[in-house]
């Protein structure tokens, strides 16, 4: 057989390096005889020998005599090796016939081992049926949606995934192409009598060490979802329901954050904030600041919220459910200048859920073009918190405008302040605020009861 020449140049082409490769192969005839015979070659760790009948189809033997089938193939600009399995589980036929199958696939386009993922994925969710914890815990999710917010119920539902889907978008480098299985799917896998606290601290002290935070979470979930199943009539005799019992102690201290924008970087921030092009994450990002609001609070917010003839907004509250807060002048300005494309006051149009959900992209640039540190979305909701006190604004305002637990027993049966006595202190600490930053406050013109627009907001 007669191969075309290859000029030196050209093998720095991975193709062409793969092409030639293949070419110095040694390709035999395979049979189960002869397979048995194969050795590896000596002074080399492994030694891989090419079936002459079936294209890509592969032995590979190493010093210590282990041998298995492989499928290797140029797919998507790389070169593409697939274990198949041990020659002594595999008949040389059905080796033959997945090679084909494979390379039918990559010839479709389709990544092998991707295909494979999905399938143990979906054979894995297809067998679990009765009490096994994962079919309680969508039964839980159910139960519960009506009373959690959409980012606490994805939170549920991400912990839980199967996982095996493909990674579309916002692949990072080095990262799987598909999805892994959710933090807690394992341990869900398991009838939920089976979920023990021997079990679930084992489960601990395997993730604690990648993901500590990520694990605190979902230990925090789980012990919710036994709780919950305990109280369950049908599901009561079955449940270990202190399986998480003290297991927290078991996970690195909790890193307290103290990100905060000082009065002084007041100015830079804003500046940086302004340069945005997009002028939702705009107005965002500054309403986010002036309110304390948390950030799944102000993402979710619909126009039918805003109240524009008394100044005020209601919006979802973890604590309460809803509240309600005064609008201060500078923000409705932000708000009602937005455009109306949905029901969703921060709309998006490429957004499967029609409003903004990821905001810290463009705030970490504002941050880098500002040349100011480091700066989380909860710690705008701190900065509103730490800045209110240059004002001397009480606890108890800030509390109820931020939606924070009452602290005293007065403040949680009693105390609840009127929209027009938070709006004064609100007013107040936007006006600090403004002026820290060299922004324009805006005022009422005379005679008229809407707001002038002043300067870029």
């Amino acid at each position: 057989m007669k191969f075309p020449s290859i000029s030196i140049k050209s093998l720095h082409d991975p193709y062409m390096e793969f092409l030639r490769i293949n070419m110095a192969m040694k390709k035999i005839n395979f049979t189960a005889p002869k397979i048995i015979s194969l050795t590896c070659e000596t002074g080399k760790s492994q030694s891989i020998y090419w079936d002459a009948k079936t294209p890509n189809l592969g032995v590979r033997i190493t010093k210590a005599l282990s041998k298995s089938y492989i499928f290797e193939t140029w797919f998507n600009g790389k070169s593409l090796r697939v274990t198949i399995g041990d020659t002594q589980s595999w008949a040389l036929g059905e080796a033959q016939a997945e090679a084909r199958r494979l390379k039918v696939l990559t010839d479709q386009g389709i990544d092998p081992r991707e295909k494979k993922a999905e399938l143990k994925a979906y054979a894995i969710a297809k067998k679990l049926k009765g009490t096994h914890a994962i079919v309680v815990w969508d039964e839980y999710i159910k139960a519960r949606t009506n009373q959690w917010g959409d980012r606490h119920k994805a939170d549920h539902e991400e912990m839980s995934r199967v996982g095996g889907e493909k990674i579309t978008r916002g692949l990072r480098p080095g990262q799987p192409k598909i999805k892994q299985p959710g933090i807690l799917f394992n341990l869900l896998s398991a009838p939920l009598e089976e979920i023990t606290r021997d079990r679930v601290a084992l489960w601990v002290k395997k993730e604690a060490k990648d993901r500590p935070a990520r694990t605190r979470l979902a230990l925090a979930m789980l012990k919710a979802f036994l709780t919950w199943a305990s109280d369950a009539p049908k599901y009561r005799s079955l449940v270990n329901a202190g399986a998480c019992d003290r297991l927290s102690r078991e996970l690195p201290p909790k890193q307290t954050k103290d990100d905060c924008l000082e009065r002084e970087q007041l100015k830079l921030w804003f500046e940086g904030v302004n340069q945005i092009s997009n002028p939702v994450f705009k107005a965002y990002l500054q309403t986010l600041l002036l309110t304390g609001a948390r950030r799944n609070e102000l993402t979710s917010l619909k126009w039918i919220d805003l109240d524009t003839q008394w100044h005020k907004a209601t919006i979802r509250d973890k604590v309460e459910g809803t509240r309600t807060i005064p609008l201060t002048p500078y923000v409705e300005l932000l708000l009602t200048n937005l455009p109306r494309r949905n029901e969703y006051v921060f709309s998006s149009n490429l957004a499967k859920g029609k409003h903004i959900t990821e905001p810290r992209i463009p705030h970490n640039q504002a941050l880098e073009t500002s040349g100011l540190p480091s700066l989380t979305l909860h710690g705008l909701r701190r900065s509103f918190l730490t800045l209110a006190d240059e004002v001397e604004c009480p606890a108890g305002i800030t509390a109820q405008i931020m939606g924070h637990k009452p602290s005293a027993i007065a403040e949680k049966h009693y105390k609840r302040r009127s929209i027009s006595m938070l709006r004064g202190w609100l007013i107040q600490i936007e006006n600090f605020i403004l002026t820290e930053a060299g922004i324009p406050i805006p005022k009422l013109e005379e005679g008229d009861k809407r707001l002038k627009v002043v300067g870029n907001i």
